[in-house]
């Protein structure tokens, strides 16, 4: 799965395709983002492209509550309900530049961040949803998860899909089987990863010290003391 992320550095986000973005100030640094929270996203509506902010946690729009869930499995993601209509309607980028995953080992869980090798912005495959209520419209999204690549392999069985800047029209725009033949794991060889503190359990935890390396089972901020 993919449960949290970073999208560190703006500037190089607003330089990375991101031309129809109208709020460029709420762009700003995060390395910690959570289920629930807002993310950085693109969508094809007809025939325009559209940078917007969405919650990230797809709630279906024929949900009676609004319960998202963060991440589609790829495998599944034609068959169930809650994504199939999205799949075929409504993809999106999530924009990212590293992630975090945990290998757990009894009851203790090591997160790990994982990046592209050269530091650089990628996209998650997404989708999205709206849904409303007599009081409140949501419009919010999922990233799709595919099994890992050997990279992610050492420490977790899944991953989420990591689209090439080369896909991304076919993805927003393309037939469905095309589109559906991109979520496969990205080249473990283009990514690194190093441990991490577990401060990143945290979610109220968002600053530079999570994504640098630690070799100790000791959290960052032991350090004060």
């Amino acid at each position: 799965m993919c449960g949290r992320f970073t999208l560190r550095d703006p500037n190089r986000i607003k330089l990375a395709h991101i031309d129809y973005l109208r709020d460029e100030d709420l762009i700003i640094p995060r390395y910690n983002i959570a289920p629930s929270q807002n993310v950085l996203t693109i969508q094809q509506r007809g025939e325009d492209r559209e940078a917007a902010f969405l919650q990230w946690g797809l709630i279906p729009y024929w949900s009676k509550e609004p319960k998202g869930i963060i991440n589609a499995r790829v495998e599944t993601i034609e068959q169930k309900a809650s994504f199939s209509d999205s799949f075929q309607k409504r993809r999106c980028l999530i924009f990212a530049d590293g992630f975090y995953e945990w290998e757990r080992n009894g009851k203790i869980s090591q997160p790990y961040y994982f990046q592209m090798k050269d530091g650089t912005p990628f996209a998650f495959a997404g989708i999205w949803d709206n849904w409303k209520s007599e009081s409140s419209s949501i419009t919010s999204c999922a990233i799709i998860t595919t099994t890992a690549n050997k990279l992610l392999a050492e420490i977790h069985h899944r991953m989420p899909v990591i689209l090439g800047a080369e896909s991304y029209n076919l993805w927003l725009t393309g037939r469905t089987p095309d589109a559906k033949s991109l979520l496969t794991p990205f080249p473990a060889s283009e990514m690194t990863s190093h441990r991490v503190s577990r401060d990143v359990n945290d979610t109220k935890v968002d600053d530079e010290h999570l994504v640098q390396q630690c070799d100790t089972d000791v959290g960052v901020n032991l350090r004060l003391f």
